[in-house]
């Protein structure tokens, strides 16, 4: 009576050796944590991103609001906060120091300078130049 053949489970081919499944676990185990740094590294940028978005958006309110009117424009300083976020602005005139000789010259340029900054350092700085009325001169 010749032996049965054997199954192919019964054979020494079948299955894993505990080397194979060792590799096969570090491989996914490796996969698993590149794909963890990845998703840490793009919250990461995703929250800097919104910080920014939210300094600019500060900027911009600051720009649109805290500036005075043209006929109240003057050189100076104004400062506060908004939204946890500190703002100043200064009004100087333009560099090369401009100045208009011509009495029908009813505009001088000034240049403002405003400076967000946020609790945790970042800051973002905007320079603009805005026209305002000459001081009439009396003699």
């Amino acid at each position: 009576m010749s032996p049965a053949p054997k199954s192919p489970i019964d054979r020494n081919e079948a299955g894993f050796t505990i080397i194979e499944v060792l590799i096969a676990l570090a491989v996914v185990a490796g996969s698993i944590m590149a794909i963890g740094s990845v998703m840490s590294t793009n919250a990461r940028s995703v929250r800097a991103l919104e910080d920014h978005l939210a300094l600019m958006q500060t900027a911009q309110t600051v720009l649109a609001t805290a500036i005075p009117p043209r006929k109240d424009i003057s050189p100076g300083s104004l400062s506060g906060q908004l939204r946890n976020y500190r703002w100043q602005v200064d009004v100087s005139p333009l560099a090369g120091g401009w100045e208009a000789n011509d009495e029908r010259v009813a505009w001088i340029p000034e240049l403002v300078r405003i400076r967000v900054r946020a609790a945790s350092g970042a800051t973002v700085d905007i320079e603009t130049v805005r026209l305002i009325p000459r001081p009439q001169h009396r003699t």
